[in-house]
């Protein structure tokens, strides 16, 4: 599975101190990239304290907690398996948190080629009780809420920069979400109407932001694909290996997706190498100007949607026997 904490080129001293302070006497917090996704749909990364070590779940609190299927009728050995699971719903929120697992979802699979493969998914919805509504550090910072999965926006209070960072005991959050048959991704949602989310190896989004379930689009391409980010924040000059993810090259001739040159894409324009990419802003190359794996909002270029079919094919057993959906035509 994808996680969005990167190992990328060590940084210099003078580069960290721009992140970090070393307190007197004391040695500087262990450090980890995470995704950050921006209102306006722009995705960055930020060097952000790592979480302490992270308790695991009460299991009375485990056990408790109800699993519904939300669709699908799959074997879980023959599907792809989402699990939501929330954090900051009470029981009387129950609610509340259905119906934003329901957005969240409809949302996906509306995407292609989410909508063109649905039949193959099962989502499930494991009903997280907190004590308190909410999440830490919303609407104010240093306001703290009793919650199941232990919540917060500004990364739980470690990130002193990014406040739309939403973190999330990742810990917790997977083992809530192993009460399910099957979790091929996990997705937190939130109970605020406060736009935030993040990756990892558990992407979070706000549950009451239409604007949130986003996130879960791009953190798939990422897991099922196998897709690299295409931004090109936060280094200059890539002077390393060719990559291993399909959409992106250090070739400018764009030989990696040769057979696709010139062609329409479906998030617009054609496939040609454009420059920056993979956290790069030059000698890397993505296939297209802006596809969801650079900005939220946007569609799969051809290169990210072919990856993603093959991806189900690989992961769905039937589906190198069955006549299966193809992808749609460009636009």
């Amino acid at each position: 599975m994808h996680r969005s904490r990167l190992i990328l080129p060590a940084l210099t001293v003078a580069t960290l101190a721009l992140f970090t302070q070393v307190p007197a006497g004391g040695a500087a917090p262990a450090m980890e990239w995470r995704e950050v996704f921006n209102e306006d749909g722009s995705i960055t990364q930020t060097l952000t304290p790592k979480a302490p070590a992270e308790e695991p779940t009460d299991f009375r609190a485990a056990a408790a907690a109800e699993v519904t299927k939300i669709f699908g009728d799959r074997n879980p050995a023959d599907a792809f398996d989402l699990v939501f699971v929330g954090d900051g719903y009470t029981a009387d929120d129950q609610a509340t948190y259905t119906a934003n697992v329901l957005s969240k979802w409809n949302e996906l699979s509306a995407v292609e080629p989410f909508a063109a493969y649905k039949q193959y998914f099962n989502v499930w919805q494991v009903n997280v009780v907190s004590n308190e509504s909410g999440v830490d550090h919303d609407p104010t910072k240093g306001l703290l809420k009793d919650t199941a999965l232990d919540m917060g926006f500004w990364c739980q209070g470690r990130d002193a920069n990014t406040e739309r960072l939403l973190c999330v005991n990742e810990t917790k959050a997977r083992e809530f979400a192993a009460l399910a048959p099957q979790a091929d991704q996990v997705i937190a949602l939130g109970n605020t109407t406060k736009y935030g989310g993040a990756g990892g190896s558990v992407a979070t989004a706000a549950g009451s932001n239409a604007q949130a379930g986003q996130i879960a689009i791009h953190e798939l391409g990422h897991s099922i694909g196998g897709l690299a980010d295409e931004y090109d924040y936060p280094y200059l000059a890539y002077t390393g290996t060719e990559p291993i993810e399909i959409n992106v090259t250090k070739d400018p001739t764009g030989a990696k997706w040769g057979q696709y040159l010139g062609q329409p894409s479906p998030d617009g324009g054609v496939i040609a190498p454009v420059e920056g990419a993979r956290y790069y802003k030059t000698g890397l190359y993505r296939p297209t100007a802006n596809s969801i794996m650079r900005t939220l909002g946007k569609e799969f270029n051809s290169i990210g949607r072919d990856a993603m079919i093959k991806a189900f094919k690989a992961k769905i057993p039937s589906l190198n026997f069955e006549t299966a959906p193809g992808p749609p035509p460009a636009n």
